[in-house]
């Protein structure tokens, strides 16, 4: 009698294991690692499309918002001064983002670089810093 087994034999499985083992050991630490520098670049289009809604402001009422007033200006209308005395009644955003670690984006008009200073603290949430810790600067997009 001769019979034929069919499966898989115990060495065989054990190859497999193995190498789902190593392209896991290769594969998974560069899909992590990944977070931060999506992180980043999350914020650097945030702030993108944050400073063209503030040039469309600007281009409505002929003036930034006040660093009063805030970002907040293109959801709602702002109060104070400069008015906005053609305010689009849509908005300029239809909401505030905030950074992809949860912080607010900081705004000062007029900015030290320019017009306006429109920036994220990173990671670690404050002035400054290295690596995804490091501010993420309109000034420097």
């Amino acid at each position: 009698m001769n019979k034929k087994q069919n499966g898989f034999t115990l060495i065989e499985i054990m190859v497999v294991v193995v190498i789902l083992g190593i392209l896991g050991a290769l594969i998974v630490p560069n899909i992590m690692g990944r977070t931060g520098e999506a992180r980043v670049t999350a914020a650097k289009s945030d702030i993108r499309a944050i400073g063209n809604a503030l040039n469309l402001y600007r281009l409505d009422n002929f003036n930034y918002p006040s660093t009063d007033q805030g970002l907040e200006a293109l959801a709602d209308k702002p109060g104070g001064f400069p008015e906005a005395k053609n305010w689009n009644p849509e908005g300029y955003l239809p909401k505030l983002p905030t950074d992809p670690w949860g912080n607010n984006y900081l705004y000062i008009s007029p900015g030290t670089h320019g017009p306006y200073d429109l920036y994220s603290q990173g990671a670690d949430g404050k002035e400054g810093g290295e690596g995804p810790g490091s501010d993420i600067l309109s000034w420097e997009l």
